[in-house]
């Protein structure tokens, strides 16, 4: 299966190209290795960009969503986006005898696949916020999508199609709902990418030099995500509350891991790194966020030091294997900006990525540096320049924290 052609097909043809996947012989490992994970990222880097390095606004006024925040919900959203592709599947299974239809697991997932093509390639709107709506209009298009693809493959009665979809799309709704909830908890405070499992999926040329990422491993996760997709399955038809949480955790860890490159950095181990002092600022309170309970790559310690009117944030985040992404995200927007109140920039410096940005009045700055371990240490200030805030980070060592290894996935 070729991924553009498929795409492509689905989106232009989708009548007859739901009638050529109803006779494919697939398995949930190979739907999401070649297809889901690859279009799932695009909405994630795309709004990564979009929000937190090109912002929003108007009359001379942008906002960002703080960097930090940006990447992490990047990670998660991309996760919990492949578990909301499983239940959606679930769902389509679980309804169609009511429909009329056949239940089919893996025919249930192709049509959550597919259909969901027009929406994650929506996602490249997000990289300019004022065109957002125009990603809003091609999520709509899936839902198209859908209602073409239930009577091609689950064998529903044509005629039930139109409430068999409303149907499926208000669990949809609330699916959402629950997963927006689900991410919440996981963002930090405050301020072809996949092929086959022996090779990276794509290596891409950026102002900094090539990234990679490395898929080893992503089809053992795909057969982890179908089994923890049966056992949601099963646990549904329990009906114990107990066994359906204990499920949406193993999808959870199954997702997560099949994002490659292992565990995050331990918490603690970030803590570490935090001074006691700051230039000579006390620290005046931390924060620290794991996610490993959930099997969640990301790992965020935060510090904040103060004496009068002196403010400064140090925060310190690791997302596992996905810090390239981040590189990645970060070499597609090297360069400089500059207006009459604030100027930034971001460019590349010893293997690190560097992004400064400050307001021209001192009122306020931000620096911040990926390490090449895809580590993210961010400082930002009030009443002080870029230039205090660089000698502040001196005070880090950053070199002890690229020396820090990631355990392998379990």
């Amino acid at each position: 299966m070729n991924l553009i052609e498929r795409a492509k097909s689905i989106l232009l043809q989708p009548k007859d190209t739901w009638v050529t996947i109803e006779a494919e012989s697939t398995d949930a490992a190979t739907l999401y290795t070649r297809y889901a994970m690859i279009l799932a990222a695009v909405p994630a880097v795309c709004g990564f960009i979009g929000m937190s390095l090109i912002g929003f606004g108007g009359f001379g006024v942008t906002i960002r969503v703080p960097f930090v925040s940006g990447l992490v919900n990047m990670v998660v959203s991309y996760v919990l986006s492949l578990v909301g592709i499983f239940v959606l599947g679930l769902i389509i299974d679980a309804l169609a005898s009511t429909f009329g239809g056949q239940k089919n697991s893996i025919q249930a997932l192709k049509v959550a696949v597919y259909a969901s093509t027009a929406a994650m390639l929506g996602g490249v709107f997000s990289l300019l916020p004022a065109l957002s709506m125009l990603g809003l209009l091609a999520a709509l298009y899936s839902i198209y999508l859908l209602y073409t693809g239930l009577p091609a493959l689950m064998k529903n009665a044509p005629e039930k199609s139109v409430v068999y979809t409303v149907v499926v799309i208000i669990a949809a709704i609330v699916m959402g709902v629950v997963i927006g909830a689900v991410s919440a908890l996981f963002l930090p405070r405050g301020g072809a990418m996949f092929g086959r499992a022996d090779a990276p999926a794509i290596t891409m040329n950026t102002p900094g030099g090539k990234v990679s990422i490395d898929t080893a491993g992503l089809e053992a996760a795909g057969k982890k995500m179908e089994e923890a997709a049966r056992k949601m399955e099963e646990a549904q038809k329990s009906q114990d509350p107990a066994a359906i949480a204990a499920a949406a955790g193993d999808a959870a860890k199954a997702a997560a891991g099949a994002l490659g490159g292992g565990q995050a950095i331990a918490a603690q181990s970030l803590k570490a790194a935090l001074p006691e002092k700051l230039a000579g600022l006390p620290r005046t309170g931390f924060d620290v966020q794991d996610g490993a309970a959930l099997g969640l790559p990301t790992s965020q310690a935060s510090a904040q030091y103060g004496s009068d009117d002196k403010q400064v944030r140090l925060e310190i985040v690791d997302i596992g294997g996905l810090g390239q992404m981040a590189v990645m995200a970060m070499g597609m927007a090297q360069g400089e900006k500059e207006d009459p109140t604030s100027a930034e920039k971001t460019w590349q410096e010893g293997g690190r990525t560097l992004h400064q940005r400050y307001e021209k009045d001192g009122s306020h700055a931000e620096f911040k540096t990926i390490l090449k371990n895809g580590l993210v240490v961010s400082i930002e200030g009030d009443n002080m320049g870029v230039k205090d805030l660089r000698g502040f980070m001196s005070q880090v060592d950053l070199n002890a924290l690229e020396s820090l290894q990631r355990k392998g996935k379990s």
